[in-house]
């Protein structure tokens, strides 16, 4: 059975990239599986199956990957060499505090190593809960994002979860140090996110984008080092990036984000300066509401630490 990703538009900006590259970004994969997927006849443009990589494509042609020729993977492995600061742990869910610079799951360049594979060692029986390359997860943080993530030990906790994000049922707050001050205490940034047009490898607001809203709060601002403002955010969706191309959007970046142009030399920190502070959802099995909070990691708190 096919699973179609695309059309895809050829923005400007990738006019004259060879085939196998405009399918690695369109599929999420290396350049290599990109090559061997349209080899096999996993790649059109315009509608036409090619096979040749090293075909140049022209500004307006479209491209369909069928995701489902992708080579099959072998699933994610324990390592107990991946640390796992487990916050809560019942039989149907667990909470962990993922550390910055740590990925959540298995994905092109990062196949080992990440929050899955610790988990597997700790929780083996969430083999089998969710996706294959990403048992028991059920929502993410970027790979330079602190904090708090739910994990799911049964399918029916999953399914449950999944609904609950789904439905909006799940608060989730993050703390986020920005440039620059809000001209008003809070805001509502209600704009859909998609890939960007210039570059398929960031997000954007754009006008056929996924429905996506933030709440954001001004809790502190500071003039030194910069004038920089801790913005509190809840999100009310869940998109690839959202915080940080909302806030971007808004001309308030996260300090630290080279993705979005929160990277400058007034203030030169290692990653964006992002926590996943506050998580609440219903317990899939008791009903019961759960709520955690963590503060920021040791990084983040000295950068704030240091504003005035």
């Amino acid at each position: 059975m096919s699973r179609i990703i695309g059309p895809e538009v050829i923005p400007a900006a990738l006019a004259g990239e060879r085939l196998d590259r405009i399918v690695a970004i369109v599929a999420d994969v290396t350049r290599s599986v990109a090559a061997s997927l349209v080899e096999a006849g996993g790649a059109s443009v315009d509608g036409r199956v090619e096979r040749s990589g090293k075909l140049r494509l022209r500004e307006g042609q479209s491209v369909s990957v069928d995701v489902a020729l992708l080579p099959t993977k072998e699933p994610p492995a324990p390592d107990p060499g991946v640390v796992v600061d487990v916050v809560h742990c019942d039989d149907d869910v667990v909470v962990v505090s993922k550390q910055a610079g740590l990925v959540v799951h298995p994905a092109p360049g990062h196949e080992s190593g990440t929050l899955v594979n610790g988990l597997l060692h700790l929780f083996p029986e969430i083999i089998g809960v969710g996706e294959a390359m990403r048992p028991g997860i059920v929502h993410r943080l970027d790979v330079g994002t602190s904090g708090l993530l739910v994990v799911a030990r049964t399918r029916l906790a999953y399914e449950s979860l999944i609904d609950a994000l789904s439905d909006h049922e799940v608060n989730r707050v993050y703390d986020a140090l920005v440039w620059g001050h809000l001209d008003a205490g809070s805001t509502i940034v209600d704009a859909p996110i998609g890939r960007d047009p210039r570059d398929p490898t960031r997000m954007a607001v754009v006008r056929d984008g996924k429905w996506a809203r933030t709440k954001v709060e001004e809790t502190r601002r500071y003039t030194e080092p910069a004038d920089l403002g801790l913005l509190r955010c809840i999100l009310e969706t869940g998109r690839t990036h959202q915080i940080r191309v909302h806030l971007a959007a808004l001309d308030h970046p996260v300090v630290g984000d080279a993705t979005y142009g929160g990277a400058r030399s007034g203030l030169v920190v290692g990653r964006p300066m992002l926590h996943a502070r506050r998580l609440e959802f219903d317990h899939p099995a008791t009903g019961d509401r759960l709520s955690f909070e963590c503060d920021p990691p040791a990084d983040m708190a000295a950068v704030i630490a240091a504003c005035s």
